[in-house]
């Protein structure tokens, strides 16, 4: 997993492109223990046979997995200096085991509310180039005085 370097929130500005984070490919294994951690037993996720019973070519990531993706991505980006005030995500493209994950984002605008700075960011999480799995937006609001 490639980390993201650390941006100073005074640095953000409209339009901006924020670093990566690239997520190593899903594994099976991966799949079993989320659904384990997140209580979705559906089979849809873990067990081929019952994935190709319905249709599919094999098991298929949970989109919450790549919500969380999406999640530690903003985290980062907020660091030390800024906390995520809101956050959501829309699923898009199925995720399969082998899928290496691309989280992106663009900041849309820095404003003022109460006091505070705030970065409204737009998020996407990819596949492949192209090949979204997921798109979103967050806000991060600066916890430095000043800043």
């Amino acid at each position: 997993m490639k980390a993201i370097t650390n941006i100073p929130f005074s640095e953000l500005h409209a339009d901006m492109q924020l670093p990566t984070l690239t997520k190593p490919a899903v594994t099976r294994e991966q799949l079993v223990h989320y659904a384990q951690a997140s209580g979705d037993l559906n089979p849809l996720h873990t067990d081929d046979a019952f994935a190709k019973s319905i249709g599919m070519d094999g098991v298929i990531a949970h989109g919450m997995l790549i919500m969380g993706f999406l999640g530690q991505y903003v985290q980062e980006l907020a660091g030390s200096e800024a906390v995520v005030s809101k956050f959501n995500m829309r699923f898009g493209a199925m995720t399969k085991p082998g899928d290496s994950i691309t989280c992106s984002g663009i900041v849309k605008s820095v404003t003022e509310i109460d006091g505070k700075r705030v970065a409204e960011l737009e998020l996407s999480a990819e596949k492949a180039p192209g090949e979204r799995v997921g798109t979103g937006s967050a806000s991060l609001t600066c916890t430095i005085e000043n800043d």
